[in-house]
């Protein structure tokens, strides 16, 4: 029996997640990615899986919540992660990458598996219903299909402005200001930091607030609706004079040695820089560092300007200015079920941020779970939900039907969510350490995934070689 193709819309991290899925259970997979024929106002390249807002995918460690998802995505042999992890830049207790080799090398893994056909065109319209079909599109979703969903779904398309930070070049920073160090000196010092006191930070934060902006089609200044885990830096400097030094501008726990000891002789704390602006390498060299936590709709040379008010950034040159964008998700709730099907049309999935999932680890798993059913669809077998206990699992409840079955505020909009400890089912004995908490929970999804994934291995029945991630 030869099974059946499966189309991909999309060749971003969720849809190259799913392709990689299907075509290494031994389906074959046409991928289709309208770049570069046609792109969009966020993508600079061609390459698959383009990182184009950071280049983290969060904390590293699986007591963290982003942490546990990559931990779990690795079990099922994520494309995704594993080629992270190959390609990951120092930063802290984070999971971040080389934008460009790590999508480099993307491009190149699926474009040369047996099983998988690239066609580079633009698709306008969904496959018939016979097709096995996944949509990855993102939210970035090009015009056309955007309004073929929105007619299929019946349903008015939900959106909001996501943003991406600067890159400049490092070599053009000053290192007699800027420090190496990450904060309370964990791991190696990954991060550049960029000292600022009260009057430069005071000066800095009016001219982000008085600042030009860049004319957005479809935004409007009064009622932009902004992803809250994404927003502006100079939306962060409205929202209060002290609201940047306790969130991307925080300096506990940040120290230059060349200030001398952390205490004075009275063993006293010396007083801090009253804020700090940190930078994360993109690549290992560190010749390109991002600007972490400063997503902008400012102007360009209002960027360029303002910026090089940062104490060490004088003369910084700019590899790549932020922009924003604006970002469409489907409802999900009202559309998909826990598989990621559409409740219409059981052979029609969504996966990855237009889902309504944030973060790229929960993009991959999105991938993941769609190219799995895409999978056993195509062998004429039974889809498969991931365990409850599971951060994969506990987020595709989250952004399903499941959702609203089970949600006690139902009237409540849906709004894309990360993944979180508080999404996943509580634990049987009542821990009251956060840490120890996590821990638990991570443990618990570790068992019950690993027993998963014996049951999945035993229906997919695999009887073909498998392709390695070199």
């Amino acid at each position: 029996m030869i099974d059946k193709e499966v189309i991909v819309i999309g060749a971003g991290l969720a849809g190259s997640e799913a392709a990689w899925q299907i075509a290494n259970s031994g389906v074959p997979v046409k991928l289709v990615e309208m770049r570069p024929f046609k792109s969009t106002p966020a993508h600079h390249t061609d390459e698959f899986g383009e990182l184009v807002c950071s280049n983290s995918f969060g904390a590293l460690s699986p007591d963290r919540a982003s942490g546990l998802l990559q931990k779990e995505l690795r079990i099922f042999n994520s494309l995704i992660v594993r080629t992270a992890d190959k390609f990951a830049v120092p930063a802290g207790g984070a999971l971040a990458v080389d934008r460009s080799k790590f999508s480099n090398a993307l491009t190149e893994i699926l474009s040369n598996h047996p099983l998988i056909k690239i066609k580079r065109i633009e698709q306008l319209d969904l496959p018939s219903k016979e097709n096995i079909t996944i949509l990855a599109t993102g939210p970035l979703t090009s015009d056309d299909l955007s309004h073929q969903i929105q007619d299929f779904t019946g349903i008015d398309e939900c959106h909001f402005f996501d943003a991406a930070s600067p890159i400049i070049y490092g070599d053009s920073i000053d290192y007699d200001i800027v420090f190496k160090a990450s904060r309370y000196d964990k791991g190696d010092p990954a991060y550049l930091n960029c000292p600022m006191d009260k009057d430069v930070y005071t000066n800095f934060r009016n001219e982000l607030i008085e600042g030009e902006q860049a004319n957005l089609k479809d935004f409007e200044k009064e009622s932009a609706n902004f992803f809250e885990a994404c927003l502006p830096i100079e939306e962060i400097a409205r929202r209060g004079i002290d609201t940047m030094r306790y969130g991307p501008l925080k300096s506990i726990g940040l120290w230059n040695p060349k200030w001398g000891d952390l205490f004075d002789r009275d063993n006293r704390l010396k007083k801090r820089p009253h804020a700090i602006v940190q930078l994360r390498k993109e690549d290992l060299e560190g010749k390109l560092l991002n600007m972490v936590g400063f997503q902008t709709n400012l102007k360009w040379s209002e960027q360029k300007r303002i910026f090089r008010i940062i104490p060490g950034l004088e003369k910084a040159e700019f590899v790549r200015f932020g922009v924003m964008h604006r970002n469409t998700f489907l409802e999900s709730p009202k559309l998909l079920l826990p598989t990621l099907q559409f409740m219409k049309r059981k052979c029609l999935f969504a996966a990855g941020q237009i889902t309504g999932t944030e973060g790229y680890a929960a993009a991959a798993a999105g991938g993941l779970l769609a190219g799995i059913n895409a999978s056993l669809i195509a062998k004429g077998k039974s889809v498969v939900t991931f365990p409850d206990e599971s951060m994969i699992g506990s987020l595709m409840n989250f952004i399903s039907n499941r959702n609203k079955i089970m949600s006690s505020q139902k009237k409540n909009k849906f709004q894309p969510m990360p993944a979180s400890f508080g999404l996943v089912p509580e634990l049987t004995i009542r821990i009251k350490d956060k840490r120890s908490r996590y821990n638990a929970y991570q443990q618990r999804s570790v068992d019950v995934l690993n027993i998963f994934k014996r049951k999945l291995d035993y229906i997919f029945n695999k009887d073909h070689t498998l392709v390695e991630i070199n």
